[in-house]
């Protein structure tokens, strides 16, 4: 199967990097605390944007509740925990280029924050400017991704390009549509720390 997107020059490239860092500088990470009583559960952010979207879900990803937030800069909210079956559960804040989530477990009508395995994935980011495609993506411990492009058909999706980035902590990618691709839509997988994220492109 020939390839129908290649990559291009060391130059755009570092293009890219620029602004996938800068992106990433402006974004910020959300800040949280946390703080339990016999009732409820005090969650505060910093740092949020309109539009971020905070979950709680189980150890199964199972979502639980959802909450769209409306505010820019500091969200709190107490929540009543206590009513759900024993067992591990986090919050989870979803924002433009990265997802925290901060564990908690159930015990008896107790809530324990395990505040110390709060963790932040960071997503991939594309950008389309003409025939090229930017891709970028945080791996601070550095964990792998998998990238894998699909030509959209009418009913079915055709794999034209697949590749696995590891080993390093700043993922940067620029992939060129070429004369003979198909004009069509394009679906971008990212698979990344347990996670899959979408993309689509409309060429």
């Amino acid at each position: 199967m020939k390839k129908v997107i290649e990559n291009t020059k060391k130059g755009i490239l570092m293009v890219a990097m620029l602004a996938a860092s800068l992106s990433f500088a402006n974004e910020g990470t959300p800040f949280f605390r946390l703080a339990s009583n016999a009732k409820k559960t005090a969650l505060t952010l910093d740092n949020v944007k309109e539009g971020n979207t905070l979950y709680i879900k189980d150890s199964y990803g199972v979502k639980l509740y959802e909450e769209v937030i409306h505010v820019n800069g500091i969200f709190a909210k107490g929540y009543d925990l206590t009513a759900l079956p024993n067992g591990d559960y986090h919050f989870e804040l979803d924002t433009q280029v990265q997802i925290k989530t901060i564990p908690f477990t159930v015990e008896s009508n107790t809530i324990e924050v395990n505040s110390g395995l709060a963790k932040t994935i960071f997503k991939p980011i594309v950008r389309v400017k003409g025939d090229l495609v930017f891709v970028s993506k945080l791996a601070l411990n550095n964990e792998p991704l998998k990238i894998d492009v699909y030509y959209e058909k009418a009913n079915s999706s055709e794999l034209v390009l697949s590749e696995t980035i590891k080993g390093t902590k700043n993922i940067e990618r620029v992939y060129k549509l070429t004369d003979n691709l198909k004009s069509g839509n394009y679906k971008i997988v990212f698979n990344t720390s347990g996670r899959e994220f979408t993309e689509f492109i409309n060429n």
